[in-house]
């Protein structure tokens, strides 16, 4: 899935600090609503994606690399891609995402939002 096609969908669940408006992950959730998707947060707000209430069509990483590969493993939801924004990737995460055959992108959500949403 490329960036274009992960800013069709419309279920966000971003995880990371969202309550902390200085933190990247707190200015993408208010963005993504300001564009109208429904989006949902993990990690101050919601302690597990299994607590996410509907469908999630995408999970955006914005959080230290092993504690978003360890959410990722507690996962008993469904969802069609993993976003790693810049800063959230580590070859531990990217190899559990290949060899569950999770579709993933390294990119920025923000970026998506000023290529295909401005």
């Amino acid at each position: 899935m490329e960036l274009e096609q992960v800013m069709e969908q419309k279920s966000f669940v971003v995880v990371g600090d969202t309550l902390n408006e200085e933190k990247y992950a707190a200015k993408i959730k208010h963005a993504m609503l300001e564009h109208g998707y429904q989006v949902q947060c993990v990690g101050k707000e919601l302690a597990s994606l299994n607590d996410v209430t509907g469908e999630i069509d995408i999970v955006d990483l914005c959080i230290r690399a092993d504690r978003g590969l360890e959410l990722l493993r507690n996962c008993e939801k469904p969802f069609k891609s993993v976003v790693i924004q810049p800063g959230a990737s580590s070859d531990e995460l990217v190899q559990y995402l290949q060899d569950h055959q999770i579709p993933y992108i390294d990119g920025c959500l923000l970026v998506g939002l000023k290529l295909y949403r401005s």
